[in-house]
């Protein structure tokens, strides 16, 4: 019988979500022939109690498990060798930081499945946190502007109960007729665009945000072909920009000119475009002021974003005369940038639910069955001591080159 485990999260700043809640982890032991067990932990979202009352054992050590699911990197220490690990490795990208752990997973002989590269035949992910990274990305840019202006004071996100809770505050939020340009058209984007709605500030059309005046507040969706242009005049193709991104160029500034807040929520190719450059910011029209940049790539393509905040200290001031970080809200003449880099952390509750609900349905039959579709052989990352052929391109990474 396989023997899956729940790990208790050990990086730090603690991060109080679960791969499964209760309710899921039951649900899978009735379901497959399967035993499950949780290491016990005083950080979770759901306490130990919350499991046994749903019939699981919580354990202290899960080092006899087959299988280890966990949300954020495992500590080095804390990987157990020649067993199969589930977490988020922030290694794809060859993430300077965490070389020394994909170092250890191929030493300790671990297969290595990273949630980010759990897919369809089409590649499109079917697991993830994005929604609720784009709710209170979205939340957070709103808290920040009424910060700045002295407009209305909000609870923040982690300071709610649960989603519920946080949309109770929506009727405090009283803003002026700005503009708010949100970027991406994925999970993030339709999370952000739910607490705008939500919050009552309608959706106007690119053209119109761009030419009209409005007595309300009023946000638009921009994807790629309206903020990327072909290099030679020719015409948008998404396919394309997408394969050659070097083809195009960026076409952000007419909306920065009209723009109040920025929500960035689109994923970003360090190939493609940026969005601005500094000598941008310092023009005379350009009018953001807050940028609330959810995808949160350090010196990316906002080149506000100089480093990620945290939710205990969630904004910081970037000066772009002197192109330094400075003390949130000192200066008007400086843009305030809300980068917290784990969102989701902020409501672990139903951020925690949504991702279980997807491991359940999409991954676990797949990963307890022959995983015909091939979906969890082409998310992983290691076996064997090795990387597998689709990830070989990390070798160079691994060693240090």
């Amino acid at each position: 019988m396989t023997k899956i485990g729940i790990i208790k999260e050990g990086k730090i700043p603690i991060d109080r979500r679960v791969p499964l809640t209760p309710i899921q982890a039951k649900q899978i032991t009735e379901n497959f022939d399967v035993e499950l067990v949780v290491q016990s932990s005083d950080i979770r979202c759901f306490s130990d109690d919350d499991y046994r009352n749903a019939g699981l054992r919580v354990v202290d050590s899960i080092d006899d498990c087959d299988i280890i699911l966990g949300v954020k990197e495992v500590p080095i220490p804390k990987l157990v060798p020649n067993k199969t690990h589930f977490f988020f490795s922030h290694t794809i990208k060859k993430q300077d930081y965490n070389r020394d752990l994909l170092r250890s997973i191929l030493d300790k002989q671990i297969r290595l499945i990273d949630w980010e590269t759990l897919t369809n035949e089409s590649g499109n992910r079917i697991i993830a946190f994005g929604r609720w990274a784009g709710i209170v990305g979205a939340y957070n840019g709103l808290w920040t502007y009424g910060k700045r202006y002295n407009l209305f004071n909000l609870r923040r996100a982690h300071e709610c109960f649960d989603y519920d809770d946080l949309k109770t505050e929506f009727s405090k939020i009283k803003l002026p007729n700005i503009k708010i340009a949100l970027t991406g058209g994925g999970r993030v984007a339709k999370g952000a665009m739910e607490v705008l709605l939500g919050a009552g500030i309608s959706q106007v059309t690119p053209y119109d945000f761009l030419t009209q005046r409005f007595n309300e507040p009023v946000f638009t969706q921009l994807n790629s072909r309206d903020y990327n242009k072909r290099i030679d005049g020719g015409a948008f193709h998404r396919n394309e920009f997408y394969k050659n991104p070097e083809l195009y160029e960026g076409d952000f500034l007419k909306y920065s000119k009209v723009t109040d807040i920025l929500i960035a929520c689109a994923f970003w190719d360090p190939a493609a475009p940026v969005l601005f450059q500094r000598q941008d910011i310092i023009r005379d029209d350009f009018d953001i002021r807050v940028i609330a940049d959810i995808t949160c790539d350090i010196e990316g393509s906002i080149p506000s974003t100089k480093k990620p905040s945290t939710i205990d200290d969630p904004i910081y001031d970037y000066n772009p005369t002197d192109d330094e970080v400075e003390q949130a809200l000192t200066d008007e003449g400086n843009i305030t940038v809300m980068a917290v880099d784990n969102l989701p952390c902020e409501l672990p509750r139903d951020a925690s639910e949504s991702f279980g609900n997807e491991l359940v349905n999409n991954v676990i039959p797949h990963l307890l069955g022959n995983d015909e579709k091939g979906i969890i052989e082409r998310a992983t990352i290691t076996k064997d001591g090795k990387l597998t052929d689709k990830y070989s391109y990390l070798q160079d990474y691994v060693d240090g080159k």
